[in-house]
């Protein structure tokens, strides 16, 4: 057995005891809850009893017991009253300037008698009075004890969660940032070896068609090394033309994809400013734009819109690709989703990265449908 799987179990054991836990306790919670209020019950009967008592003997101080007084003065807490043919006959615990106002107390019937069941006095088969009582304080709180509870559980739970997946984002950042790292430096030294190369094909008086087209790939590939080199650290923002930066990456592309794709686009004619690493921003055009062509399946439209707002520019990338559902709409940009066959799905959670945390833009699904074709959108803040 793996120690991936062992940690599997531990955590799905912890998941399931902790459930087991949290459900006794709410269960007993409950009980005492029911006991108490039964308990209640009890000396609201005994009180009634005494009720009876002193309304049949007429005269308590001639009564065999002074028992019944004494119930009656014991409840200092529960909330009643009484009432007989004649309206309101007494009350207990109740705000004394509330009490004035009969209205409030015959609301105060009606929501005790659905708290609790009204207790009715009877002499003779003939009903008396009718208590009509509420809950204690101690009882409403305890009501509300088991969601208390149940909040500071979920909150805890909510704590760990959070711990446990910040640490395990902490731990895949250094991963992803160790093998880019080292993905530059492998790169390095082919591309040194090349650059010299080309400087020998040159001295051949090779076709200089040639040797220009290799010398854009030579730039091509220092470009992903120096994109690479920078995941993990804060890359440098400069001032720069965020309408020649498209339009660089978006020919560049152009001119290496397949000749089914109907590539267009529209912009605006005057130079726009934003705070941008050139680098990292082609690499998140490139990566939507391949996503892009993939939905299509290497044949269709392609179009990318720039227009601007008071303080944004607005960068929309649309396919006539398969579309994506509502639900996956903030999911696509997750590390690790994706809908190929073969591929790691981190093209979109880069350039979310890329396009929020490094640039402090935003990056999202705009629209798409089925069958039909999506758009995303980037926005970017201008500076003049």
């Amino acid at each position: 057995m793996t120690l991936s799987s062992n940690r599997n179990i531990i955590r799905w054991i912890i998941i399931i005891s902790s459930f087991i836990i949290i459900s006794l306790i709410l269960w007993n919670t409950y009980m005492f809850f029911q006991n108490f209020k039964a308990e209640e019950r009890n000396k609201m009967q005994n009180w009634s009893f005494a009720q009876k008592e002193a309304s049949t003997t007429g005269n308590l101080s001639e009564s065999v017991s002074n028992l019944p007084l004494q119930i009656l003065s014991s409840n200092k807490t529960t909330p009643m009253i009484s009432i007989d043919y004649d309206g309101i006959l007494d009350y207990r615990n109740i705000d004394e300037e509330k009490a004035k106002d009969s209205l409030y107390l015959i609301k105060l019937v009606q929501k005790f008698e659905k708290e609790n069941n009204p207790i009715k006095i009877k002499y003779k088969n003939k009903v008396l009075t009718t208590i009509y009582y509420g809950n204690s304080p101690l009882i409403n709180k305890l009501k509300y004890y088991p969601l208390a509870l149940l909040l500071i559980i979920l909150l805890f739970s909510a704590v760990v969660y959070l711990f446990y997946k910040s640490s395990k984002n902490a731990d895949q950042n250094k991963l992803w940032t160790g093998m880019a790292k080292e993905t530059a430096h492998q790169i390095g030294t082919p591309l040194s070896s090349l650059i010299g190369w080309t400087e020998i094909l040159k001295t051949e008086h090779v076709n200089p068609y040639y040797i220009i087209e290799i010398e854009k790939d030579i730039d091509r590939l220092q470009t992903i090394t120096e994109r690479f080199s920078k995941i993990g650290s804060k890359p440098t923002l400069t001032k720069s033309d965020i309408i020649e930066e498209t339009k660089n990456s978006y020919h560049y592309l152009k001119a290496r994809s397949s000749k089914l794709i109907n590539f267009k686009i529209s912009s605006p004619q005057t130079a726009v400013f934003v705070n941008l690493n050139p680098q990292l921003y082609s690499w998140t055009i490139e990566n939507l734009v391949k996503n892009a062509i993939d939905a299509m399946k290497g044949k269709g439209d392609l179009s990318l819109k720039i227009s601007q707002t008071e303080k944004q520019i607005l960068i929309n990338i649309s396919d006539t690709g398969k579309g994506i559902s509502k639900n996956r709409f903030s999911t696509i940009f997750e590390p690790g989703f994706t809908t190929k066959k073969r591929g790691w799905g981190l093209g979109l959670s880069l350039a979310k990265r890329i396009i929020e945390d490094y640039h402090d833009g935003k990056i999202k699904v705009l629209n798409s449908e089925i069958g039909k074709g999506t758009t995303i959108q980037i926005s970017l803040k201008i500076v003049s």
